[in-house]
């Protein structure tokens, strides 16, 4: 178990300093925190960004869970516990993989107008990216 008094190293990277894996895995988890936050406190700049404004009060609540759900798995990368780390670090490819297929099909199928799915197709997938290269350790 960890020791209660002992500082947190570089939000848990090895003894000899960040790796790739645990660069990959603190910004894929700064994306989370922000976006998270965002889509909680803000689900009507999300809405106006994504270009849906007109859907800006249907969209708050759905905003307001995947905030939620994506601060929580953030907090997790950066979790002192290494398990917790491991276990939010195994998962991650799976949860981009399937934002990255669900940003392509809402453009492909109407439901975001173009510029909004290129651009949530983008970051789900550069976040996928961060995951593989973060889970290359886990």
């Amino acid at each position: 178990p960890p020791r209660r008094r002992e500082p947190v190293r570089a939000l848990g990277a090895s003894r000899g300093g960040l790796m790739l894996g645990d660069v990959a895995r603190v910004t894929l988890a700064g994306i989370r925190i922000f976006n998270g936050t965002a889509g909680l406190v803000a689900p009507s700049m999300l809405s106006k960004r994504l270009d849906v404004e007109e859907a800006a009060g249907p969209m708050a609540y759905p905003f307001r869970m995947f905030g939620v759900r994506t601060i929580l798995i953030g907090v997790d990368l950066l979790a002192r516990d290494p398990e917790v780390r491991r276990h939010a670090v195994r998962q991650a490819p799976l949860i981009h993989a399937s934002d990255t297929i669900s940003a392509w099909a809402a453009g492909k199928s109407g439901a975001l107008p173009p510029k909004a799915a290129k651009m949530t197709t983008v970051i789900s997938a550069v976040n996928l990216a961060l995951a593989l290269i973060a889970s290359r350790r886990a």
